[in-house]
Formats: structure tokens, C-alpha cells, sequence
């Protein structure tokens, strides 16, 4: 499990950390391990042309004595002196060490470029000089090695206005920052590296929790020999419309390839047609009229891809948050929601799956205001709806009040083409049939749905069908490695 923590909590850890050690402990232990990794960067580090962009901040005195570090290895070592003022003592161990002052040329001569600019208590757009550094350094033919976050990217939220370093590689330390593990932050970050400076002890609860595959994997259902498809989970999906079929072909196959005992899919005609021929093993139920009546017991309902936004509609939606069970709302139930807030108000819990659009129109925030700060909006979302929020995107993030936000890192931009999101929407309603709350359904769909991604695209385009088909290798994938260890 990837864990990371807010600008705050980090300061808060260092600030108990640094009263118990002698003064400069931690600068020194962070620039070796900035250090190393420049070194193995480097492959050979005898000879090679450094240039750190050093700011007024503390990570301006890391890169300053990580450069002194690799300057006794042999390294030629340039710093560009940004800030209005610089840390004293690193610049005295860097000169000491054959270090040497320079102007932003360096940044065209460097064979590593190590951004030391800002820091992680640093918000907002960047200012002269750093923002034309920022933009020379991704100009440049050299990597660039971030210290902590890439210079313009807000580590509480990974929120960036205006410009930022591209990093290839970002070098945290004690703690990863949420910023890194959000986008558009992490797109920016490149590799990231943990260099361990004793914070553990001091730190809180984190902010935001990354799951990693084992990590899926442990919570994957699994049937047992005792197992019968009720056992396994029945969901049912209310889906489609006549103008809208391919929504409940891909939402019912989501659930059934993500191990559903079950799939009950209720409709009219046009796609109970359809999927009656792509998915036989699927129990249908064609529907004259909005009712519920006769379709059977499920134990979570997937509702809303391609339902359409009318009368029909309506009453499906709420003749399924009238049940007792998890329902999944996507799509169109969600701006069936939008029009009337009060169908949210059961007991029963509820997982919904917006875009940024769609969460718009639940809270009213502008689409750009969520795409620049997922976090903020996606847990507002939670609280204020009572419900657990699926904010789809390049990061996907999972929020549930009262705990930490969960990222999704798994994915591929393939991914954004129509239908997938009826796929994810399958996938995570067979999980909460098969037992898991929300908040794992949720979180464990996502992981599963970007590594299908990943797997049906190979670095090429990619459809929903063709996700949809891969989830069972992703699902194999996770479990065989889980098995094996």
C-alpha cells in the first residue's frame, strides 16, 4: 500500500523529528539519498555535467549538498542560484567541494538537471525566475531529478497552475506527498523514490492511500468449494435503452467477466435483445413497464448506463434505491440524481461513479474547478451526499467520509473511449454483490478496470468490448502473483 501525506503533516512530523536530533541531521540524510539516485542515474558519475537549480527554500540546501556529494565523486557540478536568498552552510559545502556558480546556461550543458527550486510548502503558480527555469529544464536534453515534488506542483493536492517541472524521477523524503500520487502531479513526477529519514513514528493518519496489486488481491472475492452462484454474488444491472443498448451489453459483461455468481439484467426490448445474444448466461427480465416486480432477489444493483433520462427512467431508479442493497449509481441515474437530490436519501449504501461533468452537475462546482483539484471536490461530494464518490479520470480517486481518500494508479489514456465506463460500473457492482463494501468495491474496480486497460490496449486503441474481455486476465494476473508469494 502506497500511503502519502499533506504538505502539513509532513512539516508537522519533521518540526517533533528535528527536536530530537542535532541540527541538520535530516538535510544531510535527505541529500544522500538524493545523492544516490542522481548517482545511479548518472550510471557513471566521474566527469559528468550536474546542474542544480537551487531555490531559497530547504530543498535549494538538499540539492546544494547532494551536489557537493557527487562533485568529490568527480561530477562537475553547476548551481544556479534562483532564489533571493540561498542556504549558507550547503553553499559553503558545495564551493568546498569544487562546486561552482552559473547562470541558466547550465541547464543546456547539464547531463542530469536536479530541481531544487520550491518546496513542499510552496503553492500557486510559479514566479520569475523559477517559472522560466522550470521551462528551460523541460526544454533541455538532460533528465531532470525533483527533490521531494517537482517545482509547481502542489504537494497537498497535486494541483498545477501555470508552469512545473517535468521530472523523470522525484526524490521524496520520509513520506510521499498526496500531490505525487494525484494528477495532474503525478503525471509530472516521473518515477518516485522514497528516501527514508525517520519521519515513521511521527506520522498521522495518511491523507491519501494508493492500493497496490497484492493489496487488490487480498481483497478479491474468491468462491470456495462450498460456492454456488447465488454465494458468489448476484447483481442485478438496469441499463440501457432503446436508444442506448450497448450500455447494458458492456455493464452486465463487466459483471459477469468480474465473477458475479449471478446477473440478473432488467430492460426493455431493443437491449434485452442485445444482450440476450451476446451474454446468454445472463437472467433477463423484459420489461413493459418500470417495475421491479418479478426480476428476483439480488444483493446490489448496478443502475443507470445508457438509461435514459425520462419518466421510465425515473421510476426505474427509483424503484432500485427503494430496495435494501448496495446500488451503484453511473450515467444517466446520475443526472436522474442531479434533477432530484432526495432519491439518495435510504439507508442502504451507495456507490456513485461520476466523471467530472457528472459530478458537476451533482454539486454544482465547475468541471474545470474538479478537474484542477479531484480531491477536494471528490471528498466534498462524499460528505455532502452521504455516499461513497468513484471520481473517474486520469487518477481515478475513491472518497468515503471519515477515511482516506483511495488513488487509483493503474490505467492507460486508451482508456477514455465510450463504453468503458459502463464496463467499470459492471465490475464494481459484481464486487459489492460478492460482499465488499463501497469503499473496497470502489477501489478494487478501479485497479482491476486500469490493469484490463492496460492489457486490452498494449499500447494501442483499444474498445470497451475489448476491456471488458481482459478483466478476468487482470483478475488472474493479481491472484497468480498473490498465490505465489
Amino acid at each position: 500500500m502506497r500511503i502519502a501525506y499533506t504538505a502539513d503533516q509532513i512539516r508537522a512530523a519533521e518540526h517533533q523529528l528535528m527536536a530530537r536530533l542535532p541540527e541538520g541531521t535530516l538535510m544531510q540524510r535527505a541529500a544522500s539519498g538524493l545523492a544516490a539516485a542522481c548517482a545511479t542515474m548518472l550510471g557513471k558519475v566521474y566527469g559528468s555535467r550536474v546542474t542544480l537549480l537551487v531555490g531559497s527554500g530547504d530543498n535549494g540546501g538538499d540539492a546544494l549538498y547532494a551536489g557537493a556529494l557527487l562533485a568529490r565523486r568527480g561530477a562537475r557540478v553547476e548551481a544556479v542560484l534562483a532564489g533571493s536568498r540561498t542556504h549558507e552552510a550547503g553553499l559553503e559545502a558545495f564551493l568546498l567541494a569544487g562546486g561552482r556558480e552559473a547562470g541558466a546556461e547550465a541547464i543546456e550543458r547539464a547531463d542530469l538537471i536536479v530541481d531544487g527550486l520550491v518546496g513542499i510548502g510552496v503553492s500557486g503558480a510559479l514566479r520569475e525566475p523559477y517559472w522560466g527555469l522550470a521551462r528551460a529544464a523541460n526544454a533541455a536534453a538532460a533528465p531532470t531529478v525533483a527533490v521531494d515534488v517537482p517545482s509547481g506542483v502542489d504537494a497537498s493536492s497535486g494541483r498545477v497552475e501555470g508552469a512545473a517541472v517535468e521530472a523523470a524521477l522525484t526524490v521524496t523524503m520520509g513520506a510521499r506527498k498526496t500531490g505525487l500520487l494525484v494528477d495532474p502531479g503525478a503525471a509530472l513526477a516521473g518515477e518516485v523514490e522514497l528516501v527514508d529519514i525517520g519521519l515513521g513514528p511521527y506520522l498521522p493518519d495518511p491523507d491519501v492511500v494508493g492500493l497496490t496489486g497484492a493489496d487488490v488481491a487480498a481483497l478479491l472475492p474468491r468462491p470456495a468449494a462450498e460456492s454456488d452462484k447465488y454465494r458468489r454474488g448476484v447483481v442485478g444491472v438496469v441499463a440501457g435503452s432503446d436508444q442506448y443498448t450497448g450500455a447494458a451489453v458492456l455493464a452486465v459483461g463487466g459483471a459477469l467477466l468480474a465473477g458475479a455468481g449471478m446477473v440478473r439484467y432488467a430492460g426493455p426490448g431493443e437491449p434485452v435483445a442485445q444482450v440476450r445474444s451476446r451474454w446468454p448466461e445472463a437472467v433477463i427480465t423484459e420489461l413493459e413497464r418500470p417495475s421491479l416486480d418479478g426480476v428476483g432477489r439480488v444483493q446490489a444493483w448496478v443502475v443507470g448506463p445508457g438509461l435514459g433520462t425520462g419518466d421510465w427512467a425515473r421510476e426505474m431508479l427509483a424503484q432500485v434505491l427503494a430496495s435494501d442493497v448496495p446500488v451503484l449509481i453511473d450515467a444517466d441515474g446520475l443526472t436522474l440524481v442531479a434533477r432530484e437530490r432526495d432519491l439518495l436519501g435510504r439507508d442502504a449504501p451507495v456507490l456513485v461513479t461520476p466523471h467530472a461533468g457528472e459530478l458537476s452537475r451533482l454539486t454544482g462546482a465547475g468541471r474545470d474547478e474538479i478537474e484542477a483539484d479531484r480531491l477536494k471536490h471528490a471528498r466534498g461530494a462524499a460528505a455532502d451526499l452521504g455516499v461513497t464518490v468513484l471520481l473517474k479520470g486520469s487518477t481515478t480517486v475513491v472518497a468515503e467520509p471519515d477515511r482516506p481518500v483511495r488513488v487509483n494508479g493503474t490505467g492507460t489514456a486508451w482508456l477514455a473511449t465510450g463504453g468503458t465506463g459502463d464496463v467499470l460500473s459492471g465490475v464494481a457492482g459484481a464486487l459489492l454483490a460478492q460482499g465488499l463494501g463501497c469503499y473496497d468495491a470502489g477501489s478494487c474496480a478501479a485497479y482491476l478496470h486500469g490493469l484490463a486497460g492496460r492489457i486490452a490496449s498494449s499500447g494501442a486503441p483499444l474498445h470497451a468490448a475489448g476491456v471488458a474481455a481482459a478483466v478476468p486476465a487482470a483478475i488472474r494476473e493479481l491472484t497468480g502473483r498473490s498465490a505465489s508469494r
